[in-house]
């Protein structure tokens, strides 16, 4: 028998010894983690509701938050994805299929996005949304770029990196200096907002929340940050990180005035050495958006999803349904 219990209290969620130790435990990604999800309430002005499935001992888990009648998924702009976590040994299927009958009577109307699929774990809960009546609109909303490094060296990768690139680097690659810490430096993070404010990015969409995850980062040796400088200034950053044998790229800029010194494609590179050769990741993460430059570093392409599902005997959806149902005609022809 699966039981579902919702927490919007983030400590309520630590009195669970099963559930604690799974998101404590090691993680894939920051995002499958407590603190992530905190950092996400508590600085982003989210309002949680962490829906917990319950099975004998085994635990599933997905962090959710309301947004007037709607539930979404507990993510914003820096979040790479969203899923639902699950004990080792316990029944996907059946969590999900309690999970989506439950929510029935939480809201009429689920918006969860970005989902992977490498593992199912989309197509599952769209399933079970359908099983438990809800009306589901399964989309692609976005892509993951991502570099399979597959035991190859740093050089043996640049090797088969596309000629502009090479040749930027071995015509442009010394004229700017570059530093990679893997501690948190108040002054060295004061230069990546500096750089940051002045290229070609839009305001920051909550700059505390990512201070606050870069700290914690350095903290726990996982924060690679990159800083290139001209001069002695600033003229370019880059904010990874690195775990479970992967480098997320989080964050990554230039100032305007350096585009002729192209200091993002050396600090990319240098990052890419450190990663490569020293953290000797098996998977580079270039996160979400489909920016043409990744497509010079990264070497596969990952779908990310959308589930929109709606009560359909709910006549405030009805509108949201026909509009829904009709994009998807004309996706299809």
């Amino acid at each position: 028998m699966v039981s579902i219990v919702y927490h919007d209290d983030l400590k309520e969620v630590q009195d669970d010894a099963a559930l604690a130790a799974l998101l404590a435990g090691p993680a894939d990604a920051p995002f499958d983690r407590l603190e992530w999800w905190r950092g996400l309430v508590e600085e982003c002005d989210l309002f949680p509701l962490i829906a917990v499935m319950r099975q004998g001992k085994q635990r599933g888990v997905i962090a959710l938050h309301r947004q007037q009648r709607r539930i979404h998924a507990l993510a914003n702009w820096y979040s790479f994805r969203v899923r639902p976590l699950f004990t080792t040994g316990a029944d996907m299927t059946a969590m999900l299929n309690e999970l989506a009958a439950d929510l029935a009577g939480e809201s009429p109307h689920l918006v969860l996005a970005p989902l992977p699929d490498e593992n199912g774990e989309a197509s599952a809960l769209a399933a079970a949304l359908r099983r438990a009546g809800w009306t589901v609109f399964f989309s692609q909303c976005d892509v993951n770029h991502v570099l399979p490094v597959k035991g190859r060296s740093y050089a043996q990768y640049m090797a088969t990196r596309p000629g502009q690139l090479r040749t930027t680097l071995k015509r442009k690659g010394g004229k700017v200096s570059v530093s990679i810490e893997t501690a948190f430096n108040p002054a060295s993070w004061d230069a990546y907002e500096a750089v940051y404010a002045h290229s070609w990015k839009p305001h920051e969409g909550s700059p505390a929340f990512l201070r606050r995850f870069a700290e914690a980062e350095g903290a726990a040796g996982r924060l690679r940050l990159g800083v290139a400088r001209a001069d002695g200034l600033p003229v370019a950053a880059q904010f990874w990180t690195v775990e479970g044998g992967t480098a997320f790229i989080h964050k990554l800029a230039y100032t305007e005035e350096s585009r002729p010194l192209s200091p993002g494609t050396t600090l990319t590179a240098a990052l890419m050495e450190q990663v490569i050769d020293r953290d000797r990741v098996t998977l580079v993460d270039f996160g979400t958006g489909d920016d043409p430059y990744k497509r010079d570093w990264m070497e596969a392409v990952r779908p990310r999803y959308r589930i929109e599902a709606f009560r359909p005997l709910w006549p405030g959806n009805w509108p949201a349904i026909a509009r829904n149902a009709l994009r998807g005609l004309a996706r299809h022809g």
